[in-house]
């Protein structure tokens, strides 16, 4: 799609068209005929007049070819459904455009066309009927119905009339005219009347039906058929007069309306030389449209577009743009859209809010420079090629002929006394009024006068004050006249100032200016400075555009950078982004009759009604709520501020504005703004999920395990399709709505099992949104392991599982209680064996002998006083030694064995202090393999008990050299190896568990049995002696370090997990 330039032909495309008629086996008379006609087939859209109608090339113009990948072929026919679709019916096909795509209709299974669409209309029930090269058929959304009675006739027009029939125009031969009503079918030659064909069908506001045909015009109903012959014409299209009368194109005689019997021509003015009419034989009319504004567009064989308005015809062509010269159809849709089908692709025309002047409305120059409306009703627009005067409708042009010093026009002024200032490149100079009566062209009694001695090359502003002074702004200095004669300039440096003044404006005696370099504005009188006003102050920053003296005497100041300053009572306030504006660089401001303030800004056009701005003035935090024209509405968009001179905006005493936008001149008409009241129908036109597509249908259900999905959304309002606004949510997924512009598709990815619902609503290019918008409700299928049933089932056997876990862990609790009770128990056990032992061993023992010594010292008392004595004294010895004993034993029982918790560390200690019992001392190691684990207490004692009386014997009897400890941590057991390399000890001994009179190894075999462990004693003579115990881990291991050794998690127990 484009907006200008030149159409691409389609190669090929006329032969494919010919190719297509010859296949149909048509007379040669008939074929020959129809290449001739080709495209001079349709019907015409009847409706009232709603407004003015611009010039063609007012309109906005977008094209559609084959470079565009519009592959129609010939556009013959287009119709808009209620939907909101545009259908276009071509060589190549039927196809449905929704302003971006065209996509080619497949009809429903089963079932085809007959052949390629020629004509199309839809009627007011919705239905689509489609005229093909083969017949009638039409189409409800659903159901293709053909009418056989219109089999072997080219459709060549449709019309559904005031009483909801359908009728259809055929080529014969015969021509046909046929009916369709309550699907009845009834058609009629008028007895061959008709000719070889019936071109086109038109009904006028009275109601009656005209049908033009290869034997003349016809009004069919009411009564009785009528005819008014055209002898040597050939009749194509009809449409409708102003007034409601039919209007026919006749091919090479122009325009025909009927008067009785006859058909009187319809005369067309030349737009571009007024007052020209155009010769008939220039108009081939091949297509007629009278658009709802009045305006009576004609499509050409091979000269374009003509576009009449109040009779003048302005054409438009390739060379413009246009897609080709040769017009085969004409349609306006419900929107005012003006659509153009030809040999090459489709064209589009529409109205701008903002309106163009171009030479072709009379301006001699398009290069704009400034513009004024004076009070007279003239507006006056300054180009590089002279000084157009608007008014009344009539242009005039002013140049050097007519007095000015240079064509190249600037500035312009009209002062208190209605004289009009003027500065060229050449000069200043002034046209003193009475000035030429409306619609009077310029002539050589209309001079300007030229204002000599202005010492300035180029003068950016004027203004005059109550004085009858003007003053200019120049290259070197603020100028001042006084009665058309130079009195003094004021050097720009007197104001701090390196460059001259942008903008100029009297106020009570003093004036304003505004600078374009290092911007600010400044009040001065007399030439001294009042009053600067820079971004310190609070204006806007960059350079001041453009200023506006207000009635009340509030000055606003349009800056580059910073939005617009208002200055009042010697304070500045600024409106800008921050309080609502889309952008911040403001060209110039004014304010229309209705109070709305317009500012031209980088971003567009902004209108802000009145209310809107006395708020924001009366409260500067409140946010405003502008409406903006951008480049689709004809306004161009423009970062900086251009160099036109002033002023660069009026208003007309009607209440137009005039502007100069960058180079343009261009018109605005608040009260005329075109509106589009219609929300636009939004649709939801398919979805594909993994590269699938599906039907979009109610109760779609999706197969499982969606990654991505795509719904592709379109809304049908073909004003502006490209800035159409959308919003769009996913009930079930999104929160809130995603607005987007133009984007037409919304993507989702890995959406859970579920019902959803996608809703989308859309706004036109006027801001009207459908809030009922589309939606389409959907669910996707959920996976095995996604659906209720294996949640359930995951669920038990998470409980199962959490129910294992626990009773595992009650087990295992309740095994260390057990351990734990048992280890107690057998502790308790033991300390009353080993204190049985040691009171039998030792207290016991000695008492007994006491108790024999006293007997003996009480038998000697009497006779031996002397040896009683001695016995009683080694008695006193005896009851030391076992009082000692039995504070040892005391002690042991209140203490540990082992001096320390940790094994190794205690064995060490006590083979330090074995060491400094025997000299030399024998060499010692304690290895200690594996990760060390916490003892039981109960086992520590013993393990040291044993070890130390093995290192023991090692050190005191076994005459060895060196002694090796080894401390093993095995997962299933614990080891303590006592090694030496002594004499070793007999093998009698060995298998005696004891030596006579000592209890040493006894008792180690005691203590290893009293742990549930194993006691193994190695040696041989000369052999050295290696002393081993081996303790399982359930029992020489503490509870907890048990539990872990199995867990695969080593540093947490199952519980602490579980916890």
């Amino acid at each position: 799609m484009r907006y200008s330039g030149h159409a691409a032909d389609k190669p090929g495309s006329e032969g494919s068209f010919v190719s297509r008629l010859q296949g149909r086996r048509f007379p040669s008379l008939m074929l020959g005929l129809l290449l001739g006609w080709a495209c001079l087939l349709g019907w015409p859209g009847l409706a009232r007049a709603l407004d003015a109608a611009p010039q063609i090339s007012q309109y906005a113009h977008t094209s559609w070819t084959a470079r565009d990948g519009a592959q129609l072929g010939l556009v013959f026919a287009f119709a808009q459904t209620h939907d909101g679709y545009l259908w276009v019916g071509g060589s190549y096909g039927l196809f449905r455009f929704d302003g971006l795509r065209f996509v080619p209709w497949q009809p429903p299974k089963g079932a085809s066309l007959p052949s390629n669409p020629y004509a199309l209309l839809v009627s007011r029930d919705g239905t689509l009927w489609i005229g093909t090269f083969n017949g009638l058929v039409s189409w409800n959304g659903t159901r293709l119905t053909r009418y056989p009675e219109t089999d072997g006739g080219l459709v060549t027009s449709l019309l559904e009339d005031s009483e909801g029939t359908v009728w259809a125009g055929l080529l014969g031969p015969p021509g046909r005219l046929c009916a369709v009503r309550n699907g009845q079918t009834r058609c009629d030659d008028a007895q061959g009347g008709f000719g070889t064909f019936v071109w086109s069908l038109a009904q006028d506001r009275s109601g009656d039906l005209w049908a033009s045909a290869d034997s003349g015009l016809w009004r069919w109903r009411p009564g009785t058929p009528r005819r008014i012959e055209a002898p040597g014409q050939r009749l194509g299209d009809l449409t409708e007069t102003t007034d409601g009368q039919v209007l026919v194109g006749v091919r090479g005689a122009g325009l025909r309306r009927p008067a009785g019997d006859r058909l009187d021509p319809f005369p067309l003015r030349s737009a571009t030389r007024p007052g020209v009419l155009l010769p008939d034989r220039q108009i081939l009319a091949n297509k007629l449209l009278r658009a709802r504004d009045g305006g009576l567009w004609i499509g050409t064989d091979g000269l374009g577009l003509l576009h009449v308005r109040e009779d003048q015809a302005a054409a438009f062509t390739r060379s413009d743009g246009l897609s080709g010269n040769i017009a085969c159809s004409l349609f306006e849709d419900r929107e005012g859209n003006i659509w153009y089908g030809s040999d090459k692709g489709v064209d589009r025309f529409r109205k701008l809010p903002v309106t163009t002047l171009s030479k072709a409305q009379g301006l001699p120059n398009e290069a704009t420079r400034s513009v004024l409306a004076t009070r007279d009703g003239s507006v006056w627009v300054a180009t590089d090629e002279g000084l157009a005067r608007w008014k009344a409708g009539a242009v005039a042009v002013y140049k050097e002929a007519q007095g000015l010093p240079d064509a190249r026009v600037h500035s312009l002024y009209e002062d208190h006394d209605g004289r009009l200032w003027a500065s060229t490149a050449g000069g200043l100079a002034v046209l003193a009024p009475p000035r030429p009566a409306s619609g009077e062209p310029a002539d050589r009694n209309v001079r300007f006068n030229r204002v000599g001695g202005v010492p300035a090359k180029e003068i950016y502003s004027i203004t005059g004050d109550d004085d009858g002074n003007l003053w200019l702004s120049g290259n070197e200095g603020l100028i001042r006249l006084q009665q058309g004669r130079f009195v003094e300039i004021l050097p720009w440096s007197a104001f701090g100032r390196r460059q001259q003044a942008k903008v100029i404006v009297a106020d009570r005696g003093s004036l304003w200016l505004s600078f374009w370099q290092d911007g600010g504005v400044m009040r001065v009188k007399d030439g001294k400075v009042l009053a600067t006003y820079t971004t310190a102050e609070g204006l806007g920053a960059g350079h001041v555009a453009g200023l506006r003296l207000a009635a009340d005497g509030t000055v606003w100041a349009a800056t580059e950078e910073g939005g617009l300053s208002r200055i009042k009572d010697g304070r500045v306030t600024t409106l800008g982004i921050g309080q609502g504006l889309p952008c911040n660089t403001i060209h110039w401001s004014i304010v229309d009759d209705d109070g709305a303030l317009w500012l031209f800004t980088a971003c567009g056009l902004i209108r802000i009604l009145g209310e809107d701005l006395a708020a924001w003035e009366t409260d500067p935090g409140h946010r405003v709520a502008p409406k903006t024209w951008g480049a689709a509405d004809g306004v161009p968009l423009l970062a900086l501020t251009p160099a036109y001179f002033n002023p660069p905006v009026a208003k007309a005493g009607d209440g137009r504005l005039w502007m100069v936008s960058g180079a343009d001149a261009q018109v605005l008409d608040p009260a005329r703004l075109p509106f589009n009241p219609l929300p636009p129908p939004v649709h939801i036109e398919s979805l594909v999920a993994d590269q699938t597509p599906y039907a979009v249908a109610p109760g779609l259900r999706l197969p499982p395990q969606v990654r991505d999905m795509t719904i592709q959304f379109t809304a049908l309002s073909l004003v502006d399709p490209k800035n159409t606004r959308f919003r769009y949510r996913l009930d079930g997924h999104d929160t809130d709505w995603q607005e987007v512009v133009d984007r037409r598709q919304a993507t989702y990815t890995n959406l859970p099992p579920g019902a959803y619902r996608f809703q989308v609503k859309a706004a036109n290019n006027s801001g009207i949104w459908n809030e009922d918008g589309a939606q389409l409700a959907f669910s996707i299928e959920p996976a095995f392991h996604q659906t209720t049933w294996f949640r359930l089932l995951a669920g038990l056997l998470l409980v199962l599982l959490v129910v294992s876990v626990f009773q595992i862990r009650m087990r295992m609790r309740m095994r260390r209680l057990r351990l734990q009770l048992e280890a107690t128990v057998e502790a308790r056990v033991a300390e009353r064996t080993r204190i049985a032992r040691d009171l039998h061993d030792t207290l016991l023992q000695r008492f007994n002998g006491l108790l024999l010594q006293f007997q003996a010292a009480c038998n000697l008392l009497p006779d031996r006083p002397r040896e009683s004595k001695q016995v009683l004294a080694g008695a006193i010895d005896q009851v030391a030694e076992a009082i000692t004993e039995g504070r040892d034993t005391v002690q042991g029982l209140r203490t540990s064995a082992a001096p320390t918790n940790d094994l190794a560390q205690a064995l060490g200690a006590a083979a330090q202090t074995l060491a400094r019992e025997r000299q030399p001392a024998p060499a010692t190691q304690v290895e200690v393999q594996g990760p060390p684990r916490p003892l039981r207490p109960v086992v520590r004692d013993e393990a040291f008990l044993i070890a130390s009386e093995a290192m023991r014997n090692a050190f005191h009897h076994a005459e060895a050299t060196q002694v090796e400890v080894e401390i093993r941590h095995d997962p299933r057991q614990l080891r303590v190896r006592v090694r030496d390399d002594g004499k070793g000890i007999a093998p009698t001994v060995l298998q005696a568990g004891r030596k006579e009179g000592h209890f040493g190894l006894s008792g180690m075999r005691e203590r290893a049995e009293l742990l549930g462990g194993r006691l193994t004693v190695r040696s041989g003579v000369g052999a050295g002696t290696e002393v081993e115990l081996s303790v399982p881990a359930a029992r020489a291991y503490s509870p907890v370090a048990s539990a872990r050794s199995w867990f695969p998690f080593k540093k947490r127990s199952p519980w602490e997990i579980l916890r």
